[in-house]
């Protein structure tokens, strides 16, 4: 049987795709439920998480999405304040560790102390990054990157839903 060049191609792109689907997909759902099973300070229920919280923000917090780059305000804030879990209200981060990372989430260089934020390995898209959450909830904040400005060359990227800003 005779095949032409493309379709081999495609067959074989095909299947190769096919044999690491079920490797992808398998791989973040470990990772996800080790912060899930994990035990916060602060517990509630799925039905409290919900009735507390809004559809974006429990979006955000509790299932581990991600807003529109640039569709925070939070990402422009310049005043000098605090930034706290909106799920909680645990201080996370200091407006003295925010800076603009162009990027169209707020960023921070550091938390505002080592108790404020955990992490965890997120292999949701494939491969590993480092998923930050609020160490009180265990809320979903964003990741962190290497990408940062000194001295601690990280940049934490941040949902801006899932905090709240308290003006110093």
């Amino acid at each position: 049987m005779s095949f032409k060049l493309s379709t081999r191609r495609s067959f074989v792109a095909a299947t190769g795709l096919a044999a690491t689907l079920p490797l992808l997909a398998s791989c973040g759902s470990g990772m996800m439920k080790s912060r899930k099973e994990r035990t916060f300070r602060i517990t509630r229920t799925d039905a409290q998480w919900r009735s507390q919280l809004t559809s974006s923000e429990y979006r955000i917090l509790r299932e581990a999405g991600t807003e529109r780059a640039f569709s925070s305000p939070l990402d422009n804030e310049k005043r000098r304040g605090t930034f706290t879990c909106a799920g909680c209200g645990n201080r996370l981060y200091s407006s003295v560790h925010k800076y603009d990372s162009g990027t169209g989430w707020p960023s921070f260089w550091q938390p505002i102390d080592t108790e404020a934020v955990g992490t965890t390995t997120d292999y949701k898209i494939g491969y590993p990054r480092t998923e930050v959450h609020c160490a009180d909830c265990g809320g979903h904040l964003g990741h962190i990157f290497g990408d940062g400005p000194r001295p601690t060359g990280k940049r934490h990227c941040i949902n801006g839903v899932a905090m709240d800003f308290i003006p110093t």
